[in-house]
Formats: structure tokens, sequence, C-alpha cells
């Protein structure tokens, strides 16, 4: 089980909440006594994963979720709104996972092809516009109030707010073909830089998550129903990729973004996520 701590219940919202990566994270933080909302754009998958795979924090009323189009910035708004509701109007966290996973183009495709330009539009909308426009809307529920100079965001007790960004260790080390996925995560680390350094007057911290090879095919309604866990995925390729001899576990990720939801003194960073060596 993830790690979890003595510090007060936190809202959370979760993009791309529904499988992988963002369900594990979702669940770790839930068990961690958190209460989350989810965004999704896949319908059936997020209403599994909400009112069953989480069905005992559904019917406790700590987890609700919406079906939500990260390339779209006036719907991304609305179910900002949406979860905000739902969590008594604060976000305390934030975690923009919600991203195009797959790094290659499609068909064994070449960025000579000129048919991979709606491809690089997707990821760039999906992996780079998406967490601007979610953390713009977000940051009216999650800034301080600085009511009078006496009680200013430098003074928070605690580690105050955070967004936390999901991107990859694709943005520094890339195989080929794979230019769109890279560039939209290598534009992940500036613009947390750029947010970490904005929002910071606002006590709003910022980091990010990189993750190396992470395999998640049992985080998923298919691979609850076929029984699947993450060891029958580790392959030999994966322990001689990373230094940790070994591929990533979605509660790795989770476990980092537990810890960086508390380090009150860290902002602008990114976790390495494990992948830093390649034959």
């Amino acid at each position: 089980m993830a790690q979890t701590r003595s510090t007060p219940a936190r809202n959370v919202i979760v993009s791309g909440g529904a499988r992988g990566i963002g369900r594990a994270i979702a669940r770790y933080f839930l068990e961690a006594g958190h209460r989350v909302y989810i965004f999704d754009i896949m319908e059936e998958e997020l209403e599994y994963t909400v009112k069953q795979h989480l069905k005992k924090h559904y019917d406790a009323g700590r987890v609700q979720s919406s079906v939500c189009n990260l390339r779209d910035v006036q719907d991304i708004r609305t179910k900002v709104d949406q979860a905000a509701k739902f969590l008594d109007n604060r976000i305390d966290v934030l975690i923009n996972n919600g991203s195009i996973a797959s790094p290659y183009w499609k068909d064994g495709k070449t960025m000579e092809d000129q048919a991979t330009f709606e491809e690089w539009q997707a990821y760039i909308e999906t992996n780079l516009t998406s967490p601007f426009a979610t953390s713009q809307a977000a940051i009216p529920y999650m800034k301080t109030e600085q009511k009078d100079a006496e009680t200013g965001a430098q003074k928070l007790g605690g580690a105050g707010p955070c967004i936390i960004n999901i991107g990859s260790f694709r943005a520094l080390q890339s195989d080929p073909n794979q230019e769109g996925y890279a560039s939209s995560k290598a534009g992940q680390l500036g613009l947390t830089h750029a947010m970490a350094v904005s929002l910071g007057h606002l006590g709003i911290r910022v980091n990010l998550v990189a993750p190396g090879r992470i395999k998640v095919a049992h985080e998923s309604r298919e691979g609850d129903e076929k029984g699947e866990n993450w060891e029958k995925q580790v392959s030999e390729k994966d322990v001689d990729d990373h230094p940790v001899n070994r591929a990533g576990r979605p509660r790795d990720i989770a476990d980092a973004c537990l810890y960086l939801m508390d380090a009150a003194f860290v902002t602008d960073i990114t976790v390495d996520g494990g992948a830093s060596r390649q034959k």
C-alpha cells in the first residue's frame, strides 16, 4: 500500500484517472483519507473505476467524477467548477496526469510524413495545453487568501496547496519517432518551472514527476477482469533499462505524489522516474 500520512484530509483533482497511473493515484490518495475528483474522456471506464473499483470510497461520498475532454478548454473550466462544488469550493491538490500515453506516431509513421501534424497538435493540446488550462481554472480555488499582510502565503502553516504535473523521462531521453510526445513532455518541464515561480506568492507549489517505464495493464477494467498483475508485465529489458532493476509500478508514482503533497519546502523540482539508463 502507498504511504499514508497523519495530515488533514485534502481535496484532490486527478485528470486521466480512469485507468493506468491516474487510477492508482486516485486510489492511493483515497486510501490515505483524502477526497478525490476524477476527470477522464473514457466514460465507461470512468464509470467502472468510480462506482465499482473504488466502490467503498464512492459509497462513502469521498470520490466523484466527470467526463472531460482535455482538448476543450471550456469543458475543462466547466468541469473544474463542478469538481470544486463537490470539494466544498476548495482544491488543495491538482494532479495533471491526463495525457496521450503512446509516445510513437501512429502506424509506424515518421515526422517526414505530413500526416503526423494532426497527431502533433493532439500531443500539444492534451499533454501541454491541458495542464496549463486545468491549473488556470483551479487557481481561484487553490490560492491562499491574503486578507491582510500578517497572514500572507509566506506564513502558511503546513505544506499548503500544490500542483503536480505528471511528465515523462522522454522529455530528456527520446527514442526515434517520438517528436510529438517528447516535445509535449519537455514543454511540461518549462511549464512547471514558470508556474512555480509565478504562483509562489499565492502559496501554491508546483512540481513534476517524470515516470520511466511504468507497467499499467493491470490498472484497468480489463486488467481487473483478467486478474492481471504488475509482476507478469515485467521483462528482462525492463530490468536492464532501469538502475533500480525493474520497471515502475503505478504505486511508485502515487507515492511520489503523496510525498510532494506534504513537502512544504519543495517546489519546481522534477522527480526522476527511474529510467535513466538505456541499452
